[in-house]
């Protein structure tokens, strides 16, 4: 996702200097969409894994 986000930054760079107005607008609202997958993924790994431990039986239920 990292290259995508370096990708779009040079996209509209390149835009700018070729005055593509309609395009800067285009890669900035790819851009931001990339940036909000990439908060989502860093939300979501950031969560804590709880630990529900090992089953057991319980005597006399066997």
């Amino acid at each position: 996702m990292g290259e995508i986000r370096g990708n779009l930054f040079a996209r509209i760079a390149e835009a700018e200097r070729e005055g593509w107005l309609g395009e800067v607008e285009g890669f900035k609202v790819s851009l931001a969409g990339a940036e909000d997958e990439l908060a989502q993924i860093d939300r979501q790994s950031q969560k804590a894994t709880i630990s529900l431990g090992v089953p057991t039986t319980r005597s006399g239920l066997e």
